[in-house]
């Protein structure tokens, strides 16, 4: 305990609160504002939704969970699949169930504890699920680095290819080379970068930015009024099934979390609050028009090095958030940034994500010389990057990453030769 600077409900002074909550806005930036970037939503709203989302949580938590809510990878592909399916407002549609079940399971946990969940989402599911979301998405990566549209062709540009080298050697060179805050930024620093060197070989359009007011009001997507609220069977099949990732990926961070701060916050205030904080989070992201949230390891990766634990550090962050949110010019500035860039970048994070689920393999000692644990990591690789698809109907299909994390979760639950192994098992 000795060498915490400040503990969760310890208040910095102002001038160091204003620096500290400053430096947890912008490690969570450049993830967040990515994400709507790939999909095609609004960047201003995806850093607003994640402030108040925060705030929420905060609340829901009894202000005794010091955790920042972003914008969640995991729905890359599948925003981008609803939103092909039946337009964005769709995907938004699709975030509020998911963050239905959130809740649900929060309510599930209260009533029964939360051993159960931790059965059925083992490492051998988990780990391979997440492969599949960073491995899913890895063409997309490529696609954006090096190609760009020139009559209504996709055309490759070692010029545009260039530009996003640049921005993941940067990144690259951030993680590896450097400790402290700016390890913990690679992302804003590899897009900086990667912005100022494409803005030296000629591939900027600064007419956005001119155009832009210093005050403007982020594009809200509010159903009933911007979009029509029809739900369909294909539409919960794409984006449901993905909250079996994002609960362990919640659980996974609370545990790690629970580490840096010295507490157990699995038990106090316990899962079933924290759980429902980021499903309220994604509920309200979603009625605005932003992606569905999740809580962030980079911010969890501040708390470990500067040892500030304060969750006033984190409200502040949030409010950062939303002030950003408003101006125009900053969010103009992002929508500029060139796609190659985002690719350079997204080929980084993607990757990360795809070994993260490999290192939860090898951190929880998975034996792949178990045939069973073979065959449930080798269909859900398949199957997910794959895409596989099961058409019940015209209007009712499930494919890709859901269908991977039902079948992984199914095949854990039928095949014989199931250990009591879960995600607790090192706290235990």
């Amino acid at each position: 305990m000795s060498d915490k600077v400040l503990d969760v409900h310890e208040r910095p002074q102002a001038g160091k609160w204003l620096v500290l909550s400053l430096q947890h806005m912008f490690a969570m930036f450049g993830a967040t504002i990515l994400v709507p970037t790939l999909v095609g939503l609004s960047p201003a709203i995806a850093l607003l939704t994640s402030g108040i989302a925060t705030l929420v949580f905060v609340l829901v938590t009894r202000f005794q969970v010091p955790a920042y809510l972003g914008s969640s990878f995991a729905f890359i592909a599948p925003i981008i699949a609803a939103t092909n399916s039946g337009g964005i407002g769709s995907a938004m549609i699709g975030s509020l169930f998911v963050a239905l079940v959130y809740s649900l399971v929060a309510l599930v946990i209260w009533k029964t504890g939360y051993r159960w969940i931790m059965k059925i989402l083992p490492p051998v599911v988990v780990g391979p699920v997440i492969m599949v979301i960073g491995l899913g998405v890895a063409p997309v990566a490529v696609q954006m680095a090096s190609m760009i549209e020139v009559d209504g062709v996709q055309t490759y540009s070692l010029l545009h290819f260039s530009a996003a080298l640049v921005t993941l050697l940067t990144s690259i060179i951030c993680l590896m080379f450097f400790r402290g805050v700016i390890s913990l930024m690679p992302v804003l620093i590899g897009i900086v970068v990667g912005y100022l060197y494409s803005w030296q070989i000629g591939i900027i359009n600064f007419a956005p930015i001119r155009k832009a007011d210093f005050i403007q009001i982020p594009d809200f997507l509010i159903p009933g009024v911007d979009y029509e609220f029809v739900i369909t069977p294909t539409l919960l099949a794409i984006m449901v099934p993905i909250a079996i990732v994002t609960i362990s990926e919640h659980i996974g961070h609370q545990l790690v979390l629970g580490r840096v701060v010295e507490r157990d916050f699995i038990k106090n205030p316990g899962l079933n609050r924290s759980l429902l904080g980021d499903g309220l989070g994604t509920f309200i992201s979603g009625l605005l028009g932003g992606p569905p949230k999740t809580t962030y390891g980079e911010n969890i990766g501040v708390m470990a090095i500067t040892k500030v634990y304060s969750v006033y550090v984190i409200i502040g962050a949030a409010v950062f958030a939303i002030l950003f949110s408003f101006m125009g010019k900053v969010m103009a500035a992002i929508t500029t940034i060139p796609t190659a860039v985002l690719g350079g970048v997204s080929i980084l994070l993607f990757g990360i994500i795809a070994s993260s689920g490999l290192r939860m393999l090898v951190d929880h000692k998975v034996d792949f010389g178990e045939q069973r644990n073979l065959v449930i990591a080798s269909i859900i690789l398949v199957i997910g990057v794959g895409g596989a698809s099961i058409h019940i109907s015209e209007t009712f299909q499930v494919g890709g990453m859901a269908l991977a994390a039902i079948v992984g979760v199914v095949l854990n639950l039928v095949l014989p030769g199931r250990k009591n192994e879960t995600m607790m098992d090192e706290t235990e």
